[in-house]
């Protein structure tokens, strides 16, 4: 037996290299495995929202949209469906340092970051390009919808950490309408909620010719794991109120003519706005019926010591 601490030992047994009981051999494998879409074009998936997840913060939220299928019985690499799962956290409003300059209105600072094991090739602790993009997109979502001037001197940071979530997906919705409910729920006062949305044009795969007037479709909430080919994609912030889109930013071949695409996205983000809209009114709820719970508490209690 070793007796060296400073070493570590070698395992009792011996280890055998993993064995894959099939490899791709036939053309079209790996696209047998792939999911097929079940909804509608028109129709996004479900929503969970939650606010007030994190104590610390000034205020928080958590996103998640689960998986629409369920998983195969067969053990692949291959994700069923696209899953999301998004944190975002508020820390402020809070004054600046006094060697920062003045400052008439409120500074916006967002963070995006990736953990880890949010996709399948893991990623790195330092930000790059993607991270450091979505953050900018972001602040711009954001920007105008904050009322910064009645907080001078004063800044605020909102942080997205996304959780989980595929290659090539779009993120940038899913982060938009969780930082408006942090916001919303740090109190911080805004002219509108600001909702995101996402559209896409996909390949029909029913449609042979690539010439065709079918062969391209929109799609309300694309799924990267659905479909083969995603020709372009919209993202947006919109603001259903007063009608206006605070942040839009595509990727893709969107052909001449992208207003059916915007068009997709903007409706997108009024689904979503519909649960924002739900949600932060149950938590209103909520707090209204704590501040009662605990008014009716201290009543009892200064009765309780009169009595006594």
């Amino acid at each position: 037996m070793n007796t060296d601490r400073r070493r570590i030992n070698a395992p009792s047994g011996g280890t055998s290299a993993p064995i894959f009981a099939r490899t791709v051999k036939e053309a079209g494998y790996l696209q047998s495995l792939r999911p097929t879409r079940t909804r509608s074009p028109n129709e996004p998936r479900k929503i969970f929202l939650q606010t007030a997840i994190i104590p610390s913060a000034s205020g928080s939220a958590y996103l998640e949209i689960p998986s629409t299928l369920p998983s195969p019985p067969s053990k692949t690499l291959i994700a069923p469906t696209s899953s999301l799962k998004i944190t975002a956290s508020i820390q402020g409003p809070k004054p600046l340092p006094r060697s920062a300059p003045f400052s008439p209105s409120l500074l916006l600072t967002t963070t995006v970051k990736f953990a880890p094991f949010a996709s399948r090739t893991r990623r790195g602790y330092i930000r790059d390009s993607v991270e450091r993009d979505l953050g900018v997109h972001l602040e711009t979502a954001l920007r105008g919808v904050i009322i910064g001037e009645r907080w001078p001197k004063s800044g605020v940071e909102v942080i997205v950490t996304v959780l989980e979530g595929d290659e090539d997906a779009w993120w940038g919705d899913g982060c938009i309408t969780v930082a408006s409910a942090a916001i919303a729920d740090a109190g911080i006062d805004c002219v509108d909620m600001v909702s995101g949305g996402v559209a896409a044009i996909v390949r029909n795969p029913s449609v042979k010719s690539r010439e065709s007037v079918d062969a391209l479709v929109t799609v309300l909430d694309p799924c990267p794991a659905e479909h083969q080919h995603i020709v372009a994609a919209c993202a947006v912030g919109y603001l259903a109120e007063r009608d206006e889109i605070t942040e839009i930013w595509m990727k893709g071949d969107v052909g001449a003519s992208p207003d059916a695409l915007i068009e997709g996205a903007r409706h997108a983000a009024v689904g979503s706005l519909t649960v924002l809209k739900e949600v932060l009114l149950e938590a209103v709820k909520g707090k209204i019926r704590g501040q009662v719970s605990q008014e009716e508490e201290k009543i009892a209690q200064q009765d309780i010591e009169m009595t006594g």
